[in-house]
């Protein structure tokens, strides 16, 4: 049996701002990737704070009124299905974390950020891998962030309940891929994935590398 993974003290830093960060949505084929940064307030704890993958979408939602209310800073951003194409997901991602560090009002003096890459900004940064269940504040922004694009997906279901982007939310079920096949490639579908690659009918097909290494 697997021990769990410790909780890594965030206020323990002396003088330093601390912001954790965390994205949604590098696996789906629609819609955009979104990411959110917190700098949480030692002064109004949060109880239940931990992977959003991990809770459901009801706990998720009530974490993230919380977390609205009573961090210190937090912000969301998002980088498009367009720039996910021209910049690939990886990249995508980067810029998506980098928006939201910069949207924070209370600049942060560290970012921690879950997976194993840092991107390219002015803050100091540090990757902490599984820091979405290690660290508070990248918990938190890992709710913040998930709320945020299963909402999206929501408004975008509107606009074409065709997919279901109301139960899948993007990502490659075989509900999705079954209602790709039948009504094809939608403006919000991201052109550089294998599955809408293939039925745009081009011949090289680039690869979804995912957090954990893994190719899709």
């Amino acid at each position: 049996m697997k021990k769990a993974a410790a909780t890594l003290p965030l206020f323990s830093h002396v003088d330093e701002i601390i912001c954790g960060v965390d994205e949604a949505g590098r696996g789906p084929l629609a819609g955009p990737v979104f990411a959110a940064a917190v700098i949480l307030d030692p002064a109004r704890p949060i109880r239940g704070l931990r992977d959003s993958k991990k809770l459901t979408a009801a706990r998720r939602e009530e974490l993230a009124v919380k977390i609205r209310q009573r961090a210190l800073s937090w912000s969301i951003a998002q980088a498009s299905e367009e720039e996910i194409d021209a910049l690939n997901i990886l990249q995508a991602t980067m810029l998506a974390m980098r928006r939201a560090v910069e949207g924070l009002h209370m600049p942060p003096t560290l970012a921690l950020i879950d997976g194993n890459r840092c991107p390219v900004m002015r803050v100091r940064s540090e990757a902490i891998v599984q820091g979405d269940d290690k660290v508070k504040a990248i918990s938190a922004a890992s709710i913040l962030a998930k709320t945020a694009r299963d909402h999206a997906l929501g408004q975008l279901h509107l606009s074409y309940p065709q997919y279901g982007f109301d139960q899948h939310k993007g990502y490659p079920t075989p509900m999705h891929l079954e209602r790709l096949g039948m009504h094809g490639v939608s403006p919000v579908h991201r052109k550089s994935y294998a599955p809408v690659r293939a039925l745009l009918g081009e011949t090289a097909v680039a690869d979804i590398v995912l957090n954990d290494g893994r190719v899709f």
